[in-house]
C-alpha cells in the first residue's frame, strides 16, 4: 500500500470514518486522485495553479469521492480567485486589511473540536466596525483561515461549524450587507471551497438579519439549507447541536469567553499585536506568486470590477468613486 502516505498522521477512526462517510478507499485512492486530475484539460480557461495529490484530496473529501463533483469543486477554486484577483493578490496574514480583521476576531476559532471533530468557527457580528474592516477583508480573513485549517486532514474529514452571534448588530450596520457582497461570500465559501460545513449556527438574530437570510435563500444549496440553524436566543436548540462542554460562556457553555487575538495570535504569530507592517507571516498562499504574472495577463481587468464594486462606498471614498450601484442598501434607510 503505497498510497497510505497520504492517510499519513490520520487516526484509525478517522480514517474509517472516510471510508464510511466520504467512500474514501485507500487502495484506490491514486486512481481517484488521477482522475480528477485527467478532466483538467477540459477547462483551458482556467489556471490550475496546484495540482498534486495531496491538494486534489481535499476536493475529493469535500464531494465525497465524486470526481466529477470534486472536479468541478476544483475548477471553481481557482475560477473564484481568478475573477476575483483583487481579493487574492495578497493574500497572507500580513495584509494590512486581512491582519485587522484577524485581529478584531474575524473569524474566531475555537481551540477545541466538537464532539464530532470538527472545528468550531466564531463571528460575533456587532464587533463589525465598518470604519475599520472592510466585509470584503472580513470575507478574505475568513477563507484564509479556511485555507490554513483545511491543511489538516483530520479537518478534511471531518469539517466545520460556523457560530454567528447576531446580539446588537444593528440595523444600519445590517444595511451594509448588500445582496451583491452576500453572494460573493457565498460563492467563495459553498461553492468554491474544499470544506465540509456541518452547519451554520445563528444566535440571537434580530428580525432584519432573518429578512436578508430570506433574501440570501435563494443562492443557497439545498444541502446548505438544511445546514443553516436560527436558533435566535434558545441556546438549548443549540446544545443540541453542539455540546455545552465545546462552547465559551458566550453561548451558555462552560468554557471561559472567546478571546478575540486567539486565532489572530496564532496565524500572525507572537509579534500581532504590533500594528506597524512587518515581515513575519506563517502562511504564504500558493497562488499568489503566480496570480500577477499569468493570470493578469489572461484575465484582462475586466472580471475584477465586480470585486472592486462589492467594497463598501467607506473605502471607496478616497478614490474618488461614487457608490456603485452594486452596493444599494439592502433596507433602505432615511
Amino acid at each position: 500500500a503505497d498510497m497510505t502516505h497520504l492517510q499519513a498522521g490520520l487516526s484509525p477512526e478517522t480514517i474509517e470514518k472516510a471510508r464510511l462517510e466520504l467512500n474514501e478507499n485507500p487502495d484506490i485512492l491514486h486512481q481517484d486522485i488521477q482522475q480528477v486530475r485527467d478532466m483538467i484539460i477540459t477547462r483551458p480557461d482556467i489556471g490550475f495553479l496546484r495540482t498534486d495529490d495531496a491538494f486534489i484530496l481535499r476536493f475529493l473529501r469535500a464531494r465525497k469521492f465524486h470526481q466529477t463533483e470534486a472536479f468541478r469543486l476544483l475548477a471553481q477554486y481557482f475560477q473564484y480567485r481568478q475573477l476575483n484577483l483583487d481579493m487574492f493578490k495578497n493574500f497572507k496574514a500580513d495584509d494590512p486589511g486581512i491582519k485587522r480583521a484577524l485581529t478584531d476576531g474575524f473569524p474566531g476559532v475555537l481551540e477545541n473540536r466538537d464532539h464530532c471533530g470538527r472545528k468550531i468557527l466564531l463571528l460575533f457580528a456587532a464587533n463589525w466596525d465598518q470604519s475599520r474592516n472592510s466585509f470584503i477583508d472580513i470575507l478574505r480573513a475568513i477563507l484564509l483561515s479556511l485555507e490554513v485549517l483545511i491543511e489538516d486532514q483530520e479537518l478534511q474529514i471531518n469539517g466545520f461549524i460556523l457560530i454567528i452571534d447576531w446580539s446588537n448588530f444593528s440595523f444600519k450596520q445590517a444595511s451594509k450587507l448588500t445582496p451583491s457582497i452576500l453572494k460573493l461570500a457565498i460563492e467563495g465559501l459553498q461553492d468554491s471551497f474544499p470544506a465540509r460545513f456541518g452547519g451554520v449556527h445563528f444566535v440571537n438574530q434580530p428580525w432584519y438579519i432573518h429578512a436578508l437570510y430570506t433574501l440570501i435563500k435563494p443562492f443557497l444549496k439545498d444541502k446548505t439549507r438544511k445546514r443553516i440553524f436560527l436558533h435566535g436566543n434558545n441556546l438549548n436548540s443549540l446544545h443540541q447541536l453542539i455540546h455545552p462542554e465545546c462552547l465559551p460562556s458566550e453561548f451558555g457553555g462552560t468554557l471561559p469567553p472567546y478571546d478575540m487575538g486567539t486565532w489572530a495570535r496564532t496565524l500572525l504569530g507572537p509579534d500581532y499585536s504590533d500594528e506597524n507592517e512587518y515581515t513575519h507571516t506563517s502562511y504564504n498562499a500558493m497562488h499568489v506568486k503566480h496570480a500577477s504574472s499569468n493570470l493578469e495577463r489572461e484575465v484582462s481587468p475586466k472580471p475584477m470590477k465586480r470585486s472592486q464594486s462589492v467594497v463598501e462606498a467607506g473605502t471607496l471614498k478616497h478614490e474618488d468613486q461614487g457608490e456603485s450601484e452594486n452596493t444599494q442598501p439592502l433596507l433602505a434607510l432615511d
